[in-house]
């Protein structure tokens, strides 16, 4: 017999739980749902995302093809360039390095760490 488990939430690594929730908050339109300084969640589309505190973090350098990569997120958007402009007022910034794509940009959120703006597909 095969055990298949159900995905209650993702749990992310921060320096600032707090902010980190919020921007993510913003760049997904969910909602905060608890928000301390050592852990913060959010609730989009039906998932959770919480933040945890973790003493001394660190963000993985951008790029750095020689070091363990933790985690992105990949957000899909109506509008990349739009989408950026947003989330660049919400605190994000634009790395240098762009690998290049089908139409996708890099970004690196407060703490530093990169998620990709995705086109939605138009099918």
């Amino acid at each position: 017999m095969t055990t298949h488990a159900d995905l209650a939430m993702v749990n992310l690594d921060s320096s600032d739980p707090a902010a980190h929730a919020a921007f993510y908050a913003h760049a997904l339109g969910g909602e905060i749902t608890h928000s301390q300084p050592e852990y913060a969640m959010i609730v989009s589309g039906g998932t959770s995302i919480g933040f945890g505190l973790v003493p001394g973090y660190a963000p993985p350098a951008w790029p750095d093809e020689t070091g363990a990569k933790r985690y992105h997120l990949d957000l899909v958007v109506d509008d990349v360039a739009l989408a950026e402009k947003d989330l660049l007022a919400a605190g994000a910034t634009r790395p240098e390095f762009q690998p290049g794509g089908e139409g996708w940009t890099v970004l690196l959120d407060p703490i530093g760490q990169p998620f990709c703006l995705c086109p939605r597909r138009k099918d």
